[in-house]
């Protein structure tokens, strides 16, 4: 029976379902801190999950929110509501910032504008992603799930190390937040993270997404095992949304299940959480705890993933394709040019 509550409370968007969890692992939005005086980055920010994220950090304060996204028009929606319901002020808090992720050096760019616009970080919400749609490949001929959801991130995340550890070593808490999700279950079982070739393997949508996110825990008990470690007020934690009403769910499904994702997008839609519903464990992680290197799953309840999201050896092959894959696929605009690239 606890078994099924949690199953409950952690993926469906029935009334109260997160109130069947213990006491001590429940969280709601309205419980998120005052954050006067904070700053946050968060990719995908515009819509869906992010912008649940974007919406609940706002209403609460913060000093000011930049945003990375691909569409203009639906971060200009997404201001117009901002402005509607919390006021002009409250949008001019929002810097928005054209980035497609798939692009490395685009990535690494927008890091620097970001670095250049402010003093200080405290929340990094790395949420922006390919949900389950087929095998592609980028231009850097890489499997698009993993240099779009993860070595993306990765490359943000380091290049804004320098100012998230300038934030820490002035006494506040800093918290990174890698949007992972209960699909990592659906990697394959020969997953290695030991090549290219192994990396660029058609394991299809399911399988291709789910890896994507092992990777996205995996990298966030990384940061915990190094960064934390040198920087105790460095926080970095994965999280699981639940089943939640987004345009993965609802439109992108159907790329890759022309048919068959009506069951998703339609059948399933009285038992998916909103957005809002869907960003309180990573609004959790993103503002209230204390720990590094959890899988927490909403509303605020620490699981330890299957066993490649435990593996620590998965997550140091993973960290050191990612380093090997970004310089040479980045090498002409990046380490040539005297750019290092560290990840911790």
């Amino acid at each position: 029976m606890e078994a099924i509550k949690q199953t409950v409370a952690q993926n469906m968007g029935v009334g109260g379902a997160h109130t069947l969890v213990p006491e001590d692992q429940q969280f709601d939005l309205d419980q998120t801190p005052n954050l006067k005086g904070k700053v946050a980055v968060i990719t995908g920010g515009s819509e869906g999950i992010g912008y649940g994220c974007s919406h609940t950090l706002l209403s609460h304060g913060i000093e000011k929110l930049f945003i990375l996204s691909v569409s203009e028009e639906v971060v200009s929606n997404s201001l117009k509501a901002i402005e509607e319901e919390m006021g002009a002020e409250t949008a001019k808090k929002v810097t928005w910032l054209q980035c497609d992720l798939s692009d490395w050096k685009k990535t690494k760019e927008t890091a620097d504008k970001i670095a250049k616009s402010t003093d200080r970080i405290d929340i990094l919400i790395n949420n922006a992603a390919r949900g389950i749609m087929t095998y592609q490949l980028t231009d850097y001929g890489v499997d698009r799930h993993m240099a779009m959801n993860h070595m993306a991130h990765v490359i943000l995340t380091s290049h804004l190390l320098p100012i998230l550890k300038k934030t820490a070593s002035s006494g506040s808490t800093v918290r990174i937040v890698n949007l992972g999700s209960n699909a990592h279950q659906a990697t394959p079982s020969n997953c290695k993270f030991e090549s290219l070739e192994e990396l660029n393997q058609d394991y299809g949508p399911n399988g291709q997404y789910g890896r994507s996110k092992l990777a996205a825990i995996l990298y966030s008990r990384y940061l915990a095992r190094h960064l934390t470690t040198q920087h105790p007020n460095i926080l970095a934690n994965a999280t699981h949304p639940g089943f939640v009403e987004t345009k993965m769910s609802v439109d992108d499904i159907h790329e890759p299940y022309p048919l068959g994702g009506y069951a998703m997008s339609v059948g399933m839609a009285p038992l998916k959480k909103n957005i809002m519903q869907g960003c309180v464990s990573t609004v959790f992680v993103a503002t209230k705890t204390d720990k590094s290197g959890q899988y927490i799953c909403p509303p605020a309840v620490p699981e330890s993933g299957n066993e490649m999201a435990q593996d620590d050896q998965l997550g140091e092959n993973l960290m050191k394709l990612t380093r090997d894959l970004v310089k040479e696929k980045t090498y002409e605009d990046s380490a040539a040019k005297g750019c290092p690239f560290t990840d911790y």
